[in-house]
């Protein structure tokens, strides 16, 4: 792709690489270092963002020292549509108008998203269930769709057109090439099997907090966490401070609220002492706290909380439960 060659030579470039058995995020500086052939990487861009561990400052003695912000841009290559529409549902939480996070700020403010519609959608795929498309633009400065000896692209925002702009080998599409997309687009949307419908399931939600659903469908959560941690929406933290009095700096980390001590009061009393009230609360925030905050789902259906899971806790299947509760 001479767009990605092109790019490597200009800027720093992020991108999906083999890392073991899995693909992660990371700086490539050749084309050939990149893999777009599977659907989506193991741990979503919220990273890239919003890191597992920061450090917020350091001080020695009575000298403060933050992290500098740097102006570099750098182009987030080859995201899938469910991870990019997640930043527009972390932007509010860090970049909202009561609140905003310098260090996410910087991040997004000097990041170009370039997305990569998904063809072929995994068995665990529901973007559709929630708001999304396997070829949503949300999120997004520039959309690729591939065609298979090229592709298809598509600049949504002023960033993109200004990333395009005066790049090599792009040229216009021919009809019979839109009408292709037009049948990728339709043999993709048919392939994932919709059947969740969140209105309901957030009136049923808030009509009853003491549904007795919630002693059956936690019963199989460990509270391990992975579920939150491979979330591209999920982003609760807690921040330490490490070292002494004489040095040291303070950190933020990813926390869970599957966590027993997420919610533990220095007193000893614990509000969500059981698996029921953590899952419960899980999914009250992302699909009626969240909704009543900001107008959306705080879930983009990417999966991988289905796939990730040791013990085969399948999100849609609680949704459903809780769909139709009779």
């Amino acid at each position: 792709m001479s767009l990605l060659a092109d790019l490597t030579g200009s800027c720093q470039v992020l991108a999906p690489v083999r890392n073991g058995d899995s693909l992660v995020f990371d700086e490539i500086r050749a084309r050939d270092e990149i893999h777009l052939s599977e659907c989506n990487t193991r741990k979503s861009v919220k990273e890239i963002f919003f890191p597992q561990r920061e450090r917020l400052f350091a001080y020695r003695g009575q000298e403060t020292r933050e992290p500098s912000f740097p102006d570099e841009e750098r182009v987030l290559f080859g995201v899938r549509p469910c991870d990019a529409r997640s930043l527009c549902l972390l932007d509010p939480v860090f970049d909202g108008d009561d609140f905003k996070d310098p260090y996410y700020c910087s991040r997004r403010r000097n990041t170009t998203v370039v997305s990569i519609g998904c063809n072929r959608p995994m068995r665990t795929c529901f973007c559709t269930d929630t708001g999304g498309d396997p070829f949503s633009l949300e999120g997004t400065d520039v959309l690729l769709i591939d065609m298979g000896e090229t592709y298809f692209v598509r600049p949504i925002t002023k960033k993109g057109e200004n990333l395009l702009a005066g790049r090599p080998g792009f040229e216009k599409a021919e009809q019979d090439q839109i009408r292709r997309k037009g049948e990728i687009i339709e043999k993709a949307h048919q392939s994932i099997h919709s059947g969740l419908n969140l209105e309901r399931i957030k009136k049923e939600l808030d009509k009853d907090f003491d549904n007795p659903l919630w002693d059956i469908l936690h019963e199989k959560c460990l509270g391990c966490g992975v579920c939150t941690f491979l979330c591209p929406t999920c982003h609760c933290f807690d921040i330490l401070d490490e070292g002494d009095s004489r040095k040291g700096e303070r950190i933020r980390i990813w926390d869970s609220c599957m966590f027993p001590l997420f919610t533990l009061h220095a007193s000893g009393t614990n509000p969500r002492p059981s698996g029921k009230e953590r899952m419960r609360q899980r999914v009250l925030h992302k699909f009626t706290y969240f909704v009543d905050n900001h107008s959306r789902v705080a879930c983009t259906g990417c999966g991988r909380c289905i796939r990730a899971c040791p013990v085969n806790l399948d999100i849609r299947e609680v949704l459903e439960a809780l769909q139709n509760p009779e």
